[in-house]
């Protein structure tokens, strides 16, 4: 019993720990969501225009400044004066005289109008808080399709591999039987070769098919934040959605592509740009204030009209204005720079229009045809599989020859490949309408 349980629990175990190595493709978005690295770094940036934004109220308080200084001086002093009572020069030396300068002050400093400037920062800040919000769902969308990708290339790679197993237990089959009719005298060496020949074949494909798919396995690891080198399994299917309507996909696409989203607000942040630049033609009137403290302290003094201590504190303020008269053009200047700039981003945004409007197009064309495709290998597969049973019994009965056993194989093996790719590559166009469309992550 002692051994039974201990069996028992290793089963157990094993069979949990497989369990737990199943991903879904659910559970790769969601970690892809959390750990991608292209995510953390649009998130990053997002959270810096978001920090900018949150203390763009600063722009309209004062500045306030402290300055303080303390100055000790120790001087050795040569003086000559003229003496009134015999004119002639008397020459006074003194060595170590101190001085003690201290002064401090507080300066305030508040902008109260710089032609609307600071109304246009605040609002581009505010703008590309936004941007930085949008590009965090450009990059997620961006990288749920890679995650896509990726993950039903494995789940291809996967069927395929099941093909190759397929074929070299039919080439093992051949192998068999092809010995078996060389020891009874029905059959030839060279079939009996040929089917070996094919099953190392096999056992090659084999082979290269396991390395592809732990490259690709190592590839949606780095996608999702995983270790180099996990182990996991994946779906055994590559479902596919059949109904997309090409009318639906470009309907109103413009307000929904992120990526366009992207290049608006691109413009709408070039166009307060403008305003920024204009705001240099106006005048600047601000209020400052300061608070005034100074100290002068002497061990010694020559004059005795010169005081040993001198003081002065107090408070001032005033209004000043700055009106721009001439500075080389600079404003001109970059006025037209930031126009320019707003051309770009409009140009740039036909452009992405444009590159979308032709993706969709082409990526739906893609999509029907292989639904087309699909829809004919799945009729090809059965009957390539009912061509090799057929196949197989009348080479077993010696009615058939090796070489149509072999030929109907090989086109049970081109057929399923045919179909593991239609479904594979329908799911990338499906993929791709989806992501252009803006709906992935729905």
């Amino acid at each position: 019993m002692k051994y039974v349980s201990i069996t028992f629990i290793f089963l157990f175990g094993s069979i949990l720990a497989k369990a737990q190595q199943q991903l879904t493709l659910q559970d790769a978005i969601a970690a892809a969501l959390k750990n991608n690295y292209d995510i953390l770094l649009s998130r990053n940036d997002s959270t810096s225009y978001a920090l900018d934004r949150y203390y763009s109220f600063a722009a309209f308080l004062p500045t306030v400044n402290g300055v303080a200084n303390v100055v000790w001086n120790t001087n050795n002093q040569q003086l000559k004066f003229a003496s009134r009572s015999s004119g002639k020069d008397s020459l006074v030396t003194r060595n170590g005289v101190r001085t003690t300068n201290m002064n401090y002050s507080v300066n305030l400093s508040w902008t109260l109008f710089d032609g609307m400037r600071m109304f246009a920062t605040r609002e581009r800040l505010y703008e590309l808080e936004q941007l930085g919000g949008i590009s965090i769902k450009a990059q997620m969308v961006n990288s749920v399709a890679a995650v896509i990708n990726n993950y039903y290339n494995i789940v291809r790679q996967k069927l395929q591999l099941k093909a190759v197993e397929e074929q070299m237990s039919l080439n093992e089959e051949r192998m068999k039987l092809a010995d078996k009719k060389l020891s009874v005298g029905l059959g030839s060496k060279p079939e009996l070769l040929q089917a070996k020949v094919d099953y190392n074949a096999q056992k090659a494909a084999q082979i290269n098919q396991l390395t592809l798919i732990a490259q690709l396995r190592d590839q949606l690891s780095q996608l999702i934040g995983f270790k180099t080198g996990s182990v996991y399994e994946v779906a055994d299917t590559i479902p596919t959605n059949m109904g997309l309507q090409y009318g639906e996909l470009a309907t109103k696409y413009e307000e929904t592509n992120l990526d366009l989203q992207v290049a608006k607000k691109n413009i709408e942040i070039a166009n307060i740009s403008v305003k920024e630049a204009k705001a240099g033609f106006w005048p600047t009137l601000s209020f400052n204030s300061a608070y005034n403290f100074t100290s002068t302290n002497n061990s010694v003094v020559v004059n005795q009209n010169q005081p040993f201590f001198n003081q002065n504190k107090g408070l001032n303020y005033g209004f000043g204005l700055n009106v721009p008269i001439l500075n080389g053009f600079n404003t001109r200047r970059l006025i037209k720079q930031a126009k320019l700039d707003v051309s770009y981003q409009q140009i740039a945004y036909e452009k992405q229009r444009t590159l979308i409007d032709v993706g969709l197009t082409n990526s739906f064309k893609n999509y029907e045809a292989q639904k087309q495709l699909l829809m004919l290998e799945d009729d090809n597969i059965v009957l390539a599989e009912e061509n090799v049973a057929i196949a197989r019994e009348r080479w077993k009965q010696g009615v058939a020859t090796f070489i149509e056993y072999r030929e109907a194989q090989f086109s049970l093996q081109d057929a399923r490949n045919r179909l593991y790719a239609a479904q594979y590559n329908l799911k990338l166009a499906e993929t791709e309408l989806l992501r252009l469309k803006g709906d992935l992550l729905k």
